[in-house]
């Protein structure tokens, strides 16, 4: 390798996606099947994401889920992608990632999120009251949830488990606030880059301005999540991420159903703004073939700096998903290096 480079660690995020026409027992097997997949493919991390009233989305329970792939799994590092802190009293997180964190030692990422991951009347289902709802209370909670492990600041509650046995801690986001925040805090921080790609270069600028070193980083580390679907040819690669465009446009409208084939989302009718929405965020991320896709996450980590990608790959069939994780840690992952 030359001199002034490194290679860039690669890791997965999965939503567990539920296809129409079949289950959510199918859905988490499918996401089960891939952990194990991306481990003997020598992904990094692999990190499931909090979403609710998505019927598209099975992954509504990190902490249940992960314990399973936990268990399923021998080396790869597990996490949440993010646990969304405003749904949860801070003292049942500690609780349930302490439990991972014991049961996997030295596995286990806690990323936190401080949106709810859903609309307004279904965080109010899962938090039932409006106190902590809102983004003001984040950085007390996230501190509150911090000493559960630590213990630092003594209290009449111990976090058992959860006191002692502290995962590694993250900080997504998608805007500014999470990464100043990270930064300040000297955390480790990820931005959502596959749903807020114009957000990126600024939000990342802010968390290494800010950053100040901790017990967790000397230096900064920023992991950047990107949408990638790597097939054979780049039409194919077209074709299987039609499903995902259309999932994401009717989530938007406030339609969300299920995840439809390549070729019934092939057949949807797009309005000309509905098509412009579509290609506007598929712009900075990776889609095509294996040369394609590897010039598309080169090219990202020139413009990010990042430390480490994370792929996410909402595709219809479990077949293809496994496919696109496959093609890209056999070719594409040996040419991805960012300069230091």
């Amino acid at each position: 390798m030359h001199p002034g480079v490194i290679d860039v660690p690669l890791s997965v995020l999965d939503l567990a996606p539920v296809a129409a026409g079949t289950t959510v027992g199918a859905a988490l097997r499918h996401t089960t099947e891939l952990a194990r997949r991306t481990e003997e493919l020598g992904y990094h991390r692999f990190w499931v994401a909090e979403h609710h009233n998505m019927p598209a989305i099975a992954s509504s329970a990190p902490a249940v889920l992960l314990a399973h792939l936990g268990a399923a799994t021998s080396t790869i590092r597990l996490g949440s992608g993010g646990v969304m802190l405003p749904n949860h009293a801070p003292l049942v997180v500690a609780e349930q990632f302490g439990t991972l964190e014991a049961l996997h030692p030295g596995r286990i990422d806690l990323g936190i999120g401080r949106a709810p991951g859903t609309d307004q009347v279904t965080a109010l289902a899962l938090r039932r009251t409006m106190q902590g709802l809102s983004a003001e209370g984040f950085p007390q909670e996230l501190a509150d949830l911090v000493n559960y492990f630590t213990g630092e600041q003594p209290g009449p509650i111990v976090a058992t488990p959860g006191r002692g046995d502290m995962p590694a801690v993250w900080l997504l986001g998608s805007s500014g606030f999470s990464a100043q925040l990270a930064g300040l805090l000297g955390l480790p921080f990820s931005f959502a880059h596959h749903f807020s790609a114009q957000h990126t270069l600024p939000a990342l600028a802010l968390y290494r301005q800010h950053f100040r070193p901790s017990r967790w980083l000397a230096e900064p580390y920023a992991m950047v999540a990107v949408n990638a679907v790597c097939a054979e040819t780049d039409g194919r690669a077209e074709w299987l991420a039609g499903p995902s465009a259309l999932s994401f446009l009717r989530l938007r409208s406030g339609r969300p159903e299920p995840l439809v084939s390549p070729d019934e989302a092939a057949a949807y009718p797009y309005t000309e703004v509905e098509r412009e929405f579509v290609l506007s965020r598929r712009e900075g991320q990776a889609l095509g073939s294996p040369e394609t896709v590897r010039r598309q996450l080169t090219e990202l980590l020139a413009r990010t700096g990042a430390d480490e990608l994370m792929l996410t790959t909402l595709v219809y069939d479990v077949t293809d998903r496994v496919r696109s994780y496959e093609l890209i840690a056999e070719q594409v992952a040996g040419g991805l290096r960012r300069a230091v």
